[in-house]
């Protein structure tokens, strides 16, 4: 997780991201906030027993997206990291190598993969927000946007070794930008918004979802909104699976929703609105998982 230095609004990201709202307030105020909530959330996780490596963002170069990792690099369990090509100029510099370096020092990285170069032709792949991914049965799936290419998508699925599962969804009539704010995946559970994905293809996804044996949750539109779509599942050191999310998306969901994700994980919530509702991005674009083997 990356602590901000200059978190605020941006409004290259804001061009299709309908999330994302301007600041009635003064950037000083929005950035302590963001800063307040950040603390929170990672003061919530490593009291819930996950291990959460924190590195603080420089504030040169002004990065107002760096709060969001996940979008422009991935870890592995073979020891891959992948670098990804950014849609907004100004989150190309969130890339820092001495970010991956310093992992080194801890974990075993035995192949770098770097997708940027796909920026020079206006093709972007961001990361975990562009693809959702089933990394027990190596399904990526994508709603394809501005920032999903589907040839890039293609690319990577090849060199990982995935099979890429793409839609197209939409959100008060713009295509949704990142597929993690729209669905998410556990052990056990799955849960996404199928009414906001063109037909047939949602009824495709449900399907594909339930073909593995997970239990499957339908999301609605307005939840969406509140970010219900944006959580992740992690497990803590004592291998208890958590579905993390803001709270704001815990408040949407209705009992049935409740009592589905309940049979697979505890819900951990935590408020991040102010992040939500200048950066377009909730709970789980604040976290960049890491599944490197150790040293």
């Amino acid at each position: 997780m990356v602590r901000p230095a200059a978190f605020g609004y941006n409004p290259e990201t804001a061009a299709n991201n309908t999330f994302q709202h301007i600041p009635d307030v003064a950037n000083d105020v929005v950035k302590a906030k963001a800063i307040e909530e950040f603390d929170s959330l990672v003061a919530l996780l490593v009291a819930e027993g996950v291990d959460v490596n924190v590195i603080q963002d420089t504030p040169v170069p002004v990065t107002p997206d760096a709060i969001f990792p996940n979008n422009w690099i991935s870890f592995h369990e073979d020891g891959t990291v992948v670098t990804y090509p950014m849609f907004a100029g100004l989150r190309r510099a969130e890339r820092r190598e001495e970010i991956i370096q310093d992992l080194e020092q801890e974990f075993n990285i035995l192949q770098r993969l770097d997708f940027e170069r796909y920026e020079s032709k206006d093709m972007f792949l961001e990361g975990t927000g562009s693809m959702v991914l089933d990394r027990i049965n190596k399904i990526a799936y994508a709603c394809i946007s501005p920032r999903t290419d589907a040839e890039v998508l293609d690319r990577w699925c090849s060199m990982m070794d995935y099979t890429p599962f793409t839609f197209v969804a939409r959100y008060h009539g713009q295509e949704i930008y990142h597929t993690n704010v729209m669905m998410a995946i556990g052990d056990g559970i799955s849960l996404a918004c199928f009414e906001v994905i063109d037909a047939p293809r949602g009824e495709e996804l449900a399907a594909h979802l339930a073909s593995f044996g997970r239990e499957v949750v339908a999301l609605r539109a307005e939840q969406i909104g509140s970010f219900a779509g944006n959580m992740l599942a992690i497990r803590n050191a004592r291998g208890e699976q958590l579905m993390v999310m803001s709270r704001s998306a815990h408040l949407s969901l209705d009992e049935a929703q409740l009592a589905a994700i309940h049979r697979h994980a505890r819900i951990v919530s935590s408020d991040v609105h102010t992040i939500e509702t200048i950066g377009g991005g909730s709970v789980r674009c604040m976290i960049a998982e890491n599944f490197l083997p150790h040293n």
